[in-house]
């Protein structure tokens, strides 16, 4: 019989399932467990092409070998045993049949060594724990609870706006002036040769546009809070007992605010 240990030391072990002749089937997949006694009962080894099929194969009857484990079949009857294309973690009880009737074992072998037919029943999503099995169910708790309505923010961001001054501004022309000869400025006009190429010039000066900005605080905004109480209108129907007198005897009785009906 193979130990949980010994399969665990198999699945770390990277090894191989070996047929009955000890040639290599495929490497080792998965272990599963009996659901009643938790012990080994199944083992998958990747077949076919590229190891891209997957076959089941008992433990029943198989030995450990260092890192690899021999079953007693060929190879051809391993790789040929039905597919359980949506085995994951747990064979149900008519996929474990059809393996067991494959491989030869009668219904009475599988009987005595799973249990499958126990009145007592048993748990199939892990291991036992006794004959009752726990209903739950989720309750509903309706509490009240302060939350927040909504929320105010400040938020600043930076919009671009033209502004048009309007900025005096000076420039310098040329004009030309000419004044005649005089006693006054005769000294002037004659200081030099008589015929001459001369030139003569001077700089004119205008004033350009300097544009400047400086950012200046203008005003302070905060948030804050106020509390403004209103008046809500409750419109309910109420109930009220009201006593009516049933006199018989024609007299009137008198009520408690001295009438009498």
């Amino acid at each position: 019989m193979i130990t949980t240990e010994q399969t665990e030391q198999l699945l770390t072990g990277g090894g191989n399932v070996l047929d009955n002749d000890g040639d290599k089937i495929g490497s080792i997949g998965q272990v599963f467990l009996d659901d009643q006694t938790g012990q080994p009962e199944w083992i998958t080894t990747k077949t076919g092409m590229f190891g891209g099929g997957e076959s089941f194969v008992p433990l029943r009857d198989a030995e450990v070998t260092g890192n690899d484990i021999r079953v007693p079949y060929d190879k051809n009857k391993v790789k040929d045993a039905p597919r359980i294309s949506d085995a994951d973690s747990h064979l149900d009880e008519d996929e474990e049949a059809t393996l067991y009737a494959y491989y030869g074992y009668g219904s009475q072998d599988t009987t005595a060594d799973v249990d499958r037919t126990s009145d007592t029943g048993h748990d199939t999503s892990g291991a036992n724990t006794d004959s009752a099995m726990t209903r739950s169910e989720e309750e509903l708790h309706v509490g009240t609870t302060t939350e927040a309505r909504g929320k105010a923010r400040l938020r600043k961001y930076v919009v671009t706006e033209n502004v048009t001054k309007t900025v005096p501004v000076t420039r310098e022309e040329v004009r030309v002036e000419r004044e005649p000869i005089t006693d006054a400025n005769r000294g002037e006009a004659l200081d030099g040769p008589a015929i001459s190429e001369e030139e003569h010039e001077i700089v004119l000066n205008e004033e350009r546009v300097v544009v400047e900005k400086e950012a200046v605080p203008v005003e302070r905004v905060r948030l804050e809070k106020d509390t403004v109480t209103e008046q809500q209108q409750v419109d309910e129907e109420v109930r009220k007992e009201k006593i009516e007198i049933d006199d018989e005897s024609g007299t009137g009785i008198s009520d408690e605010r001295g009438t009498r009906g």
